[in-house]
């Protein structure tokens, strides 16, 4: 009976401790719940462990208009070339410590003054305990870049176009500058500039008379742009062309594309459908696709050799591979029997690359 008194005494002294842990528990959850988003507030994010609205002294319900005016007047306080420590209003206050509450009024405006990065900010403080997502949204808008990126793309094809067309003019005038040392083209622009009349020297006398220097040089300008004009360069010395470059050739991409499109469906329908004979331009085109060159290749060719092909009837698959064939025959005998095929054959044997040679005079 005793014992059975015992254990009643230990388990109603047991029920005030059980009491006492739930009462415990119950003032934990109150607490945590009844935290201030500040709570969830960290070093290196927004203003930190600061609230940019208590920073600035502005609710959330500000206005862009209030949020500048608070700003100003923060600003204007605590500026550095501002402050005058001992003055009304800065007791306590350091040289340092202003400048740190300046540092910190100019990032709370700076997160408050963009729509977006407030927008994110109060987000940040209505969801505290969504510690990674903040992070992530607050580095990714700093690292990125502040430039639209479109911007940035046609910044870049812009300068590939103008470094393309300043390459092929050089080459052009490259091209140029040879033909005119050419006898060849050089006797026949002669030609053309005397009987234009450009190249008769009057007498010139008094401060008019020019130097043979002088005279020298206008021919050769006279000369050099005679060649321009008559020469048709083709392949990759030829004259640039504006609608060659990059940036036009993506603007005219979907017209191109456009007229590529209906001109392979009206291939399709004339010769495959209803059966067509080709035409001249046709047969040309099927000829420079078996000989796998470009536009620009083909019309480099001369005409003698465009109506050979044609003649050869090189459109058909069949008479082109018999072509192919007895060329590579004519260019093995050729270097076979030519002498400077021979000589070439012996200096790549003797002294070709791979091996160095000292020849002394």
């Amino acid at each position: 009976m005793a014992a059975g008194m015992e254990r009643s005494r230990g388990g109603r002294a047991g029920c005030p401790r059980t009491g006492k842990s739930w009462w415990r528990l119950a003032v934990l959850l109150l607490s945590v719940s009844s935290l201030p988003a500040a709570s969830g507030l960290v070093e290196g994010l927004y203003c930190g462990t600061e609230v940019c609205y208590d920073v600035l002294g502005v609710s959330r319900e500000a206005v862009k208009l209030d949020i500048a005016r608070a700003y100003r007047q923060l600003a204007r306080r605590y500026h550095p070339d501002r402050f005058r420590r001992g003055e009304p209003g800065y007791e306590g206050e350091t040289r340092e410590s202003a400048h740190t509450k300046f540092l910190l009024i100019a990032t709370a405006y700076e997160t408050l003054k963009d729509e977006d990065t407030r927008r994110d900010y109060d987000y940040m403080l209505d969801h505290p305990e969504e510690y990674y997502q903040h992070y992530y949204t607050y580095y990714r808008r700093q690292l990125t870049p502040k430039v639209d990126v479109r911007i940035v793309i046609l910044v870049t094809i812009c300068a590939i176009s103008i470094f393309q067309f300043y390459s092929w003019h050089s080459s052009y005038n490259e091209a140029i500058n040879y033909l005119v040392t050419v006898p060849k083209y050089r006797i026949q622009a002669t030609e053309i500039a005397k009987q234009q009349g450009l190249l008769n020297r009057s007498k010139e006398k008094g401060k008019n008379r020019r130097s043979k220097e002088e005279i020298r040089e206008q021919e050769e300008e006279v000369i050099r742009d005679i060649i321009k004009t008559k020469i048709d360069i083709k392949g990759g010395y030829q004259k640039p062309n504006l609608s060659d470059i990059l940036l036009c050739q993506m603007v005219l991409f979907p017209y191109y594309l456009t007229t590529y499109l209906s001109w392979y469906a009206s291939w399709i329908y004339r010769f495959t459908l209803c059966r067509e004979e080709y035409g001249e331009e046709e047969k040309v085109y099927l000829i420079r696709r078996n000989m796998k060159m470009s536009q620009s290749q083909f019309d480099s060719l001369e005409e003698s050799s465009k109506q050979t092909f044609l003649e050869k009837r090189l459109w058909i698959k069949d008479n082109y591979e018999v072509h192919r064939k007895q060329q590579e025959e004519e260019m093995k005998v050729k270097m076979a029997t030519d002498p400077r095929m021979k000589r070439y054959r012996r200096w790549m044997k003797n002294e070709g690359p791979g091996r160095l040679t000292f020849i002394d005079d």
